[in-house]
């Protein structure tokens, strides 16, 4: 879906009613003040229905005869979403912990396995990517660099695989890695390179065991680090 950066009226409104939505500010099941909307932000009654299209795309707002437009409830959000995703991210710690919670399972879940069998299929070319990805983290001097590195990397694995399916799940874990990795980069971060060789090395080697495990430990180390910082979070 097309994202929304915020940019110019039309995002602006779309960012803020995500915002309301997502920090429970409406909460789910609330019925929007439609008039009281156009008068606190100063949008035509057009220009805000396209907004609630886009909210409404994305799973966030519906709208019935009588009942009028509504939040839906979260089972109903598409959290898989990229803007849902960052909005997850500018509202309270309580949101976005929650979030990361459930992004460590599925990459717990994903990306092991993936190394194994990334092992056992990998081409030359797959490793110049793997080495590539590795000396852009080792070279990073800011977070966005680092951020990219990151993204590459696990790009790269999945790509690996020569699996289609398992490939195209980047463009699921892709936003919500690239959130996580804001939040873990733009702190104190430990160097990246030491827990990411070890599965590099262990898929050049065509060791699947030892790639296997060598992503688990890259995970718990991961995890680890994140949760320390959402505890600091929500500590406020």
């Amino acid at each position: 879906m097309t994202e929304y950066p915020g940019r110019g009226l039309h995002g602006q409104t779309v960012e803020l009613i995500a915002h309301r939505i997502l920090s429970g500010r409406l909460a789910e099941g609330a019925t929007l003040d439609i008039p009281a909307l156009e008068a606190e932000l100063d949008v035509s009654r057009t220009a805000l229905r396209e907004a609630l299209k886009v909210l409404s795309a994305k799973g966030l707002v519906g709208a019935r005869q009588k009942r009028g437009t509504f939040v839906r409830p979260r089972s109903a959000w598409n959290l898989l979403d990229g803007d849902v995703m960052r909005w997850q991210f500018a509202a309270p710690a309580a949101t976005w912990t929650r979030f990361l919670g459930d992004l460590a399972e599925v990459r717990t879940l994903l990306e092991p396995p993936a190394a194994r069998l990334a092992a056992t299929r990998r081409t030359d070319a797959d490793l110049a990517e793997l080495d590539a990805a590795l000396s852009d983290m080792d070279d990073a001097v800011d977070p966005d660099a680092a951020v990219a590195a990151d993204l590459r990397f696990h790009r790269a694995l999945l790509s690996c695989t020569h699996n289609e399916l398992l490939g195209r799940l980047e463009v699921v874990v892709e936003r919500a890695l690239a959130e996580r990795d804001r939040l873990v980069h733009g702190g104190s971060a430990p160097d990246p390179v030491p827990t990411h060789r070890p599965v590099l090395e262990a898929i050049r080697a065509g060791d699947p065991d030892g790639a296997e495990m060598a992503m688990d430990e890259l995970l718990t180390a991961a995890n680890q680090h994140a949760a320390a910082l959402t505890r600091e979070a929500e500590r406020g």
